[in-house]
């Protein structure tokens, strides 16, 4: 399964309206559950905070994964969410981080969430299309991007 497979508009949010690490994390789980992805919200919210707790899942040059194993969900679902201006994500090079993946997946598809976390870790290598997607005006724009990519 590919990345773009698990992207609809419904899943993205551009940008995000929350403003801290929290507040993105909450907004981009809503927005799984008012798509159907997701069987038990506060499930699924705490499996990603738990996994937080462990160590930031912000990365370096603005972007962020986080993510989980989590009995909240029954396939693997993921999110996406912008936020040009950035915020403080505890990222490793502590910058702050604009671009978010959440990735959420059952406990027994590791497989599957390791390939999930590996092509988002592949496709935004490229500064370019990290650029795209952060000038991106919708939704809609952002599914476009993944489908021509």
């Amino acid at each position: 399964m590919s990345v773009v497979d698990l992207i609809d508009s419904k899943v993205v949010q551009v940008p995000l309206k929350a403003r801290d690490k929290q507040g993105i994390l909450r907004e981009l789980i809503e927005l799984l559950d008012r798509a159907g992805k997701i069987d038990h919200v506060e499930v699924a919210y705490s499996d990603i905070l738990r996994r937080e707790s462990l160590g930031s899942t912000g990365l370096e040059r603005g972007i962020a994964i986080p993510h989980a194993k989590s009995q909240g969900v029954s396939s693997i679902a993921l999110a996406i969410g912008t936020l040009p201006e950035g915020v403080d994500f505890d990222a490793l090079d502590g910058n702050p981080s604009n671009l978010f993946f959440l990735i959420l997946a059952p406990e027994d598809k590791a497989g599957l969430h390791v390939e999930a976390l590996a092509e988002i870790a592949r496709i935004t290598q490229s500064s370019a299309f990290c650029r795209l997607l952060l000038a991106a005006e919708s939704s809609e724009e952002v599914v476009e991007l993944f489908q021509e990519g």
